[in-house]
């Protein structure tokens, strides 16, 4: 077996959790599986497969967006304009 660290269990909301040490290399916000065996815990990570957004269903149904400028009679003339 490899060497031993402790860690410390805490209430977090309604849950319990356990600080993992760094030494043990573990990435922050993974997925792991934890199983009761032979009053042990033991963990296991989880592969998470990043989630596919399928847009056959609603390719191109947004109504087009088209750009339509505002006439120029609907603006004041600029002052530089007024100089030439």
């Amino acid at each position: 077996m490899g060497k031993e660290y402790r860690a410390k269990s805490f209430k977090s909301g309604n849950s319990v959790a356990i600080r993992m040490p760094a030494a043990l290399g573990i990435e922050p916000d993974g997925e792991w599986s934890v199983e009761h065996r032979d009053n042990q815990l033991v963990l296991t990570p989880r592969k998470v497969e990043p989630m596919r957004l399928d847009v056959d269903a609603f390719w191109g149904m947004a109504a087009p967006m088209v750009h339509v400028p505002a006439p120029k009679e609907d603006f004041e003339p600029r002052p530089s304009d007024l100089l030439l």
